[in-house]
């Protein structure tokens, strides 16, 4: 495994000042969004798409401070009432230039759909009961399959396998969702691992890890924070601003800053034993820390555990 970081860490950087902070933190991987959910995106996708001289500044970028790019992100809103042509296309873009750079890996996300023809926004089930919402999701699930059948394949045909983030609001965001959309439509699909949103939905991102296998496609770095007094008042599911941290139950943070390094060596572990072998892309989304000093410590931390690991894999082969 190697370290890597997501340029939206950095959002209110030019790409080249990002790449120069990836080199000093020492990052050798690099995923650069490509639009959708991206404030900022690094590149820009339909110049690439039709300039191959502008695909090999980018390159060029990359390969002279040894680095390299190892997944593009299209975060997008597939099946959004109101944006669901336009974030499509930029998916099946994203997909056509991963080709042109040689990219294996592309992020999205799931989608998810409104309540029907006259929704305006997206509508996400998350209780049993009334029993509308339990057919409503039914109804949703059919309509994202129907929309991986199609896709798939063009992620497939471009060669590049997807990593679905498994991020609420979208009908693939956990272990069993993610399973059976794999299921349905083949193994070109597998998980985004962030562990960031596994942690305040309470599941184990350990036991999620060694459930997927194979099926781990792409990992984040990025830690969450309970705040214990807000979780007895408010639990977790929480619609207070990110912008005021201090007053929710859950945060997103640096790495480290939420769950200790014995978690954080285990997670590794976890990747390794699951035949994980690509990036750990720290992406900073920590509102109460400076995005360029979070990065740095997301990587020093990153480095120890990953150090520790070459270490201990150098005394078992001594060993033996």
């Amino acid at each position: 495994m190697e370290l890597g970081m997501y340029t939206d860490s950095l959002a209110g950087l030019e790409r080249s000042a990002v790449l120069d902070v990836a080199v000093e933190i020492g990052a050798t991987a690099i995923e650069i969004a490509t639009g959708g959910q991206s404030s900022a995106p690094h590149l820009d996708r339909r110049e690439l798409l039709s300039s191959p001289e502008a695909r090999a500044r980018l390159l060029d970028e990359l390969g002279s401070r040894g680095l390299h790019l190892a997944a593009l992100n299209c975060s997008a809103w597939l099946l959004h009432p109101r944006r669901a042509a336009e974030q499509r296309a930029i998916v099946e873009e994203t997909f056509r230039l991963a080709a042109l750079l040689g990219v294996g890996t592309v992020v999205t996300m799931s989608g998810c759909p409104g309540d029907g023809p006259s929704s305006t926004t997206v509508n996400w089930p998350v209780y049993a009961w009334p029993d509308e919402l339990p057919d409503l999701h039914r109804r949703q699930w059919d309509e994202m399959v129907a929309l991986w059948t199609e896709l798939a394949p063009v992620a497939r045909d471009a060669g590049v396998r997807v990593a679905l983030e498994l991020h609420p609001l979208q009908l693939v965001f956990n272990t069993p969702t993610l399973l059976e959309l794999r299921s349905a439509v083949g193994d070109v699909v597998g998980a985004n691992m962030d562990p960031s949103h596994l942690f305040w939905q309470q599941m184990d991102p350990l036991a999620v890890i060694a459930a997927l296998g194979p099926a781990v496609h792409h990992v984040h770095l990025k830690d969450t924070a309970f705040e214990s007094g807000q979780v007895a008042l408010a639990g977790v599911l929480d619609l207070r601003s990110f912008d005021r941290p201090e007053g929710r139950a859950w945060n997103f943070r640096t790495v480290g800053r939420g769950h200790d390094r014995v978690f954080w060596a285990g997670f590794v572990e976890a990747l390794a034993a699951a035949g994980y072998g690509g990036s750990l892309s720290i992406e900073h989304e920590d509102r109460s820390e400076d995005p360029r000093a979070g990065v740095a410590e997301s990587a020093a931390f990153a480095r120890r555990i990953l150090a520790d690991r070459g270490r201990a894999g150098e005394d078992v082969a001594a060993a033996g």
